[in-house]
């Protein structure tokens, strides 16, 4: 089992996630806004050209792979934790 982590390791990894994940809505609401003014050009100013699903689906993958970094695979996910549980464990049984 993993040690227990102090009240300032627990406030530092705390900050860090919520920085994480704060980081990751900014993304989001930025992709939002951005898109629908590329959506509302590509509508209006350029003849109702479907152009505008290229930034969308591009930057979109950008999105999701921000989102597994944090959520997913971030420091303190419980995958991460089972993972590294689980390598710590198949290490010692090679000692």
């Amino acid at each position: 089992m993993s040690t227990p982590l102090s009240d300032e390791e627990i406030d530092r990894l705390a900050r860090k996630r919520a920085n994480a994940k704060l980081g990751w809505y900014m993304h989001f609401a930025i992709y939002v806004v951005v898109n629908l003014f590329i959506f509302a050009m590509s509508q209006h100013a350029f003849g109702h050209r479907p152009w505008s699903v290229y930034p969308l689906l591009g930057w979109g993958l950008g999105l999701v792979l921000h989102g597994l970094s944090v959520f997913v695979l971030g420091s303190g996910s419980s995958l991460r934790e089972r993972l590294e549980e689980r390598e710590r464990e198949a290490l010692r049984r090679r000692q």
